[in-house]
């Protein structure tokens, strides 16, 4: 899984960017004063509730996903499944019809049914990955553009997937904001003009 990094906004304008560590340093280098500093997770576009002046460690406990190596949760011993490969057993409900097929498949239910959910996820995977780029775009973007002109017009955009409708909706907004929804629309820093 890769690192979680992290884009922190004040006044509608980019301040710090990177992982949790070089995120704070980089706020705490940045005169603030009482302004709100807004800090969204780059991968979920989800505003995330950190005191700007706190340690790392208060940021971790609240947001365990923003540890830099793997946490005791996850490094717990499993007693169930297999542990070299990370399997874990759960109960899965299928007709009798479903299972009389697997009972013929070679190498048991279990292996065929994480050869099938591989192949539907590979196939699935385009359409995914642009839910999960809109999703987080809209996380964002509903955070500090919901007072910002053509608002509704670039949400219409975004969801049709219509780059360039977006970007022209956005025409009036603060860059680093423009720039940032691009980015995490469509994966993709805005043309610079």
């Amino acid at each position: 899984m890769p690192p979680v990094t992290l884009t922190a906004f004040m006044q509608r304008q980019q301040i710090a960017h990177g992982n949790l560590s070089e995120l704070l340093q980089q706020i705490k280098a940045t005169p603030i004063g009482n302004e709100p500093v807004f800090i969204f997770n780059d991968q979920t576009g989800k505003r995330l509730d950190i005191h700007v002046q706190g340690d790392e460690a208060s940021a971790i406990a609240a947001y365990p996903e923003l540890a830099e190596g793997p946490t005791e949760e996850a490094t717990a011993v499993k007693t169930r499944g297999r542990p070299k490969l990370g399997v874990a057993a759960k109960e899965v409900t299928l007709l009798p019809r479903h299972w009389e097929w697997l009972a013929t498949q070679p190498g048991g239910a279990s292996a065929t049914l994480r050869r099938l959910i591989e192949q539907a996820r590979k196939a699935s995977e385009p359409a995914d990955s642009k839910r999960r780029r809109h999703e987080s775009a809209y996380q964002f973007m509903h955070e500090v553009a919901g007072d910002l002109p053509e608002y509704e017009t670039c949400l219409r955009a975004l969801f049709a997937d219509d780059e360039v409708a977006f970007n022209a909706a956005m025409e009036g907004w603060p860059q680093d904001i423009r720039r940032y929804a691009a980015t995490l629309a469509f994966g993709k820093q805005e043309s610079q003009k």
